[in-house]
């Protein structure tokens, strides 16, 4: 499987991924064959690029944390949300905790499979898709740490609505139109909510080194949630990439992260989200240094540099396939991604 862009979509190609509406509802189901029509559909909803299954691929295992079913209700419920801010209402606190907790039973049953983000983002899904990778990395994350349920709910809470505050909230004091306070002063009202679930939005974008926004926080006085929840909000925002920087690779993400370790980005946290981020995903084209082409077809969880790598050809040449396990070569390692 690999990530292609719209424009290079040709009729006849495999759906890697499923297709999500921004109510939740499958538009296009994975393995579907693209028309000219669907992807015509594609560019109208914005969609830049889409994940495509190469013939022979479909045996390659590709695990998922979440469920479909898990998906659908979190984007649902996160639309439903963000819709009646926008419409002045108020949101239904109950019904998030609800879908929170469908997502912890996923995260919990799932443990050992690693974070692989591939769901395909369409203009107006974008928003709920990042939503929904953060609470389900920063819920992975806090299991890790020992968190016990309570903190886990807490954490992923906070985490789902961390930029609630990006559709503002009502009787904010002038000085304080950061998206993080806004996002503060609407769930500090939510008694269905604890406080520190507000202050995973408040303080998500305070740095170690007290270099954040928006009350330059630092060290201890910056919670754990909000710890979690900045690392794994800024590689999703990485490996998606932004209008103002282009997306990066799985493991140029992760090189990234670790640069910003204990200034932006806590160091412990970091040790942790390591253990369950696939630095290089199933499906992936990655040439070897010893000029072996292959595909990663499996992962170690705590290794994430370290795949199973089903090897297709020897650069300039055919090769017999076969499967070499990094981890027990460790004289071998992955010289570039190729998709």
């Amino acid at each position: 499987m690999k990530l292609v862009d719209i424009d290079s979509v040709e009729p006849g190609q495999l759906l890697g991924r499923t297709l999500f509406s921004e109510n939740g509802t499958v538009l296009l189901s994975a393995g579907v064959q693209l028309t000219v029509f669907m992807i015509s559909t594609l560019h109208r909803l914005g969609v830049p690029m889409v994940y495509i299954t190469e013939p022979g691929e479909q045996e390659i295992p590709q695990d998922e944390v979440l469920s479909e079913q898990t998906k659908q209700a979190v984007i649902a419920q996160m639309s439903a949300t963000y819709n009646a801010l926008r419409s002045g209402k108020e949101f239904n606190a109950r019904a998030i905790s609800l879908s929170v907790d469908q997502l912890m039973e996923d995260v919990l049953r799932n443990q050992n499979v690693l974070v692989q983000l591939s769901d395909i983002r369409t203009a107006d899904n974008e928003m709920y898709i990042h939503s929904m990778n953060v609470c389900m990395m920063a819920t992975m994350v806090g299991a890790n740490m020992g968190l016990n349920m309570i903190q886990l709910k807490e954490l992923a809470m906070g985490a789902l609505l961390h930029d609630i505050g990006k559709l503002g909230a009502p009787g904010i004091e002038e000085g304080r139109s950061h998206h993080a306070w806004r996002g503060f002063e609407l769930l500090k009202l939510k008694r269905e909510y604890s406080l520190l679930t507000a202050h995973v939005a408040f303080q998500h974008h305070e740095a170690p080194d007290g270099s954040g926004q928006p009350r330059g926080l630092s060290g201890d006085e910056i919670h754990v949630y909000a710890k979690i929840t900045a690392v794994v909000n800024t590689y999703d925002n990485l490996v998606h990439g932004t209008p103002e920087r282009p997306r990066m690779q799985p493991h140029e993400a992760v090189e990234q992260l670790l640069a910003l370790s204990g200034t932006a980005l806590d160091r412990e946290v970091l040790i942790e989200f390591l253990k369950i981020v696939s630095v290089y995903p199933n499906g992936v084209s990655v040439r070897l240094s010893n000029r072996l082409i292959g595909i990663v077809v499996a992962q170690h969880r705590g290794l994430p540099g370290r795949p199973i790598v089903r090897v297709i050809a020897r650069e300039g040449e055919s090769s017999a396939a076969r499967e070499l396990d990094l981890a027990k070569l460790p004289t071998l390692f992955v010289e570039s991604v190729l998709n």
